[in-house]
């Protein structure tokens, strides 16, 4: 394997995923393959030798999509606090590791230490250092093992020894939240405080992809093949230390045709299948955004207008048009002026880019009729200084089946500024990769009120399933801050760390107790799923809840029926 540091890093290599088995031409000058396991390849490309990322240019799938963070008394209502305090089983994640791929962890922080000041974090893979030693056969980032972290934690400068910092939050919150140890002044425990925690701190996405997906600079961003990296890392690592996995990923898009298209949801569902490995999901916070519309036509129509209103000034943004196969649909553009890019025809590979006069707006249009595993239809609608008001894609039946089809815009981080859908729907809003089977997803509700979280994504996935599994708490939720302090989230994320450290639990008793040393991430998921609490005022499984709210300790009495 060639080294890749300088390519995993400079704005001037492109970065695709390029599965094993695809003959593809590399560059001989400058470019390098990092293997993220078995199945899949990153290829980094000078970009001077290859055609500039934009539609028409590469596969829909070859190029990496970024995700961003499902930002926005939990223990006590999920039954995590009783399993924990429970006399026999006492589950507390003893000899299990979690995994976090997020903004890193505060390892000073005391929650993430033992009685005697030594560290539980197992290893951080820090993706953003460029000058560190990074872990066996990887090239770029550096990682920390625990005896460098120890060494740190004795010191009287830590980070001159282990520079590795959260700034952001999201990541040492997740951690707490799930993993943290006892604070008794402060009211406060984590899900599973005897787990083992390993760490991947993920770099921010290329210049040229967040100017190709139109994000802005203040958002974070983040890679597809970084984050499969991130789960290969993080298995290996479980592997080395012969533990069960459970993987908190609470990271998402709206990209996708909400079935499971991209390489990574790929992945997960290969690493789900493994022995003694498990990954948690959010939905995300998409349901009042505005950003899905589905269309639907009576066979009568010559076409349906889709409305998008433009509130504010920006860059850009984009659209995707998803269809199931046999359907097959085509599309032209009406400014707010009333301009008309006239109806693109539709062919495999068609790619039309068209600009407005009065609006000064550029609109490209690319068709891709078979998209990897579903051969559904995709129109990827890109607008570069979109004008504010309304625009209008209309759409056109070319073969009509169930005449239904689905269009989403990118969740509300990834936007520089307000779009919208003018007649949206809340349903079919949760992000990828909670659209994935294997994954256990989980959404989000209010622990005070019972009510679910109005932001929390719906299902359900395009090509069938329930999603979420279920819910978890997601509103106020008390976890540890940065300064040492204690702060209240609000977010799908904050009910991924919950879920993850109920996963952990069951884990310790199946796997590690060898009460079900067999047990697979399906097994757990459907543990959980039957143990879900519900309500005579709702029928399950539906769209906000799935099967009901998270509750670990009765999942545990129905184990003994």
């Amino acid at each position: 394997m060639a080294d890749c540091r300088k390519q995993a890093y400079s704005n001037d290599y492109f970065d695709f995923i390029i599965p094993y088995g695809e003959d593809t031409a590399m560059p001989d000058e400058g470019a390098c393959t990092q293997p993220i396991d078995e199945g899949f390849d990153i290829f980094y490309y000078p970009r001077t030798g290859v055609p500039t990322v934009k539609l028409g240019a590469y596969t829909y799938l070859e190029t990496p999509n970024c995700y961003g963070l499902l930002d926005r008394t939990a223990l006590e209502v999920s039954g995590i606090i009783r399993m924990q305090n429970q006399p026999t089983l006492g589950l507390r994640g003893s000899g299990v590791m979690v995994g976090f791929i997020d903004t890193g962890i505060d390892y000073t922080n005391p929650l993430f230490r033992y009685a005697d000041g030594s560290s539980r974090i197992t290893a951080i893979w820090d993706q953003t250092i460029e000058d560190g030693t990074p872990p066996e056969g990887i090239s770029y980032g550096a990682e920390y093992t625990t005896e460098e972290l120890n060494a740190a934690l004795e010191s009287e400068d830590p980070f001159s020894i282990v520079p590795s910092r959260d700034t952001d939050g999201h990541g040492t919150f997740l951690a707490g939240v799930a993993c943290g140890g006892e604070d008794v002044e402060n009211d406060f425990i984590g899900a599973v405080p005897q787990a083992q925690i390993a760490v991947v701190k993920l770099k921010e996405a290329k210049q040229y992809l967040r100017e190709f997906y139109f994000i802005p600079e203040s958002a974070k961003a983040y890679q597809e093949n970084d984050i499969m990296m991130g789960v290969a890392y993080l298995s290996r690592l479980a592997e080395l230390f012969d533990m069960p996995l459970v993987i908190c990923l609470a990271l998402g898009n709206s990209m996708g045709g909400h079935g499971g298209e991209v390489y990574l949801n790929t992945y997960l569902e290969e690493v789900c299948k493994r022995r003694r490995r498990a990954i948690v999901t959010a939905t995300g916070n998409e349901a009042n955004a505005r950003h899905h519309f589905q269309g639907n036509f009576s066979g009568e129509e010559e076409y349906v207008d889709t409305q998008i209103n433009v509130e504010d000034a920006m860059p850009g943004f984009f659209v995707e048009l998803w269809a199931k196969a046999p359907e097959l649909y085509s599309v032209a553009i009406i400014s707010p002026t009333g301009e008309e890019l006239p109806r693109v025809p539709l062919q495999a590979g068609a790619f039309q880019e068209y600009r407005f006069v009065f609006e000064g707006t550029i609109v490209s249009v690319d068709y891709r009729l078979e998209t990897q595993g579903t051969a559904s239809q995709l129109a990827f609608i890109r607008f570069t200084n979109p004008s504010r008001g309304l625009w209008i894609i209309r759409v056109y039946p070319q073969n009509l089946l169930s005449g239904t089809y689905n269009m989403w815009l990118p969740m509300q981080q990834l936007l520089a500024g307000r779009v919208f859908f003018l007649r949206s729907t809340p349903d079919i809003t949760l992000t990828s990769p909670g659209n994935t089977e294997q994954v256990i997803t989980v959404g989000g509700y209010q622990a005070v009120a019972r009510s679910i979280y109005a932001d929390s994504g719906r299902g359900y996935p395009i090509i069938g399933g329930i999603k979420p599994d279920f819910a978890a708490p997601a509103v106020e939720v008390y976890g540890p801050g940065l300064r040492g302090n204690y702060i209240r989230y609000t977010g799908t994320s904050a009910a991924c760390a919950i879920t993850a450290g109920a996963v952990a639990q069951i884990m310790e008793w199946a796997l590690v107790k060898e009460n079900r040393p067999r047990l697979s991430n399906a097994g757990i998921k459907n543990i959980l799923i039957r143990g879900a609490e519900r309500t005579n005022e709702r029928v399950y499984p539906n769209r906000e809840w799935g099967y009901g709210a998270l509750d670990v300790y009765h999942s545990f009495e129905l184990l003994r029926q």
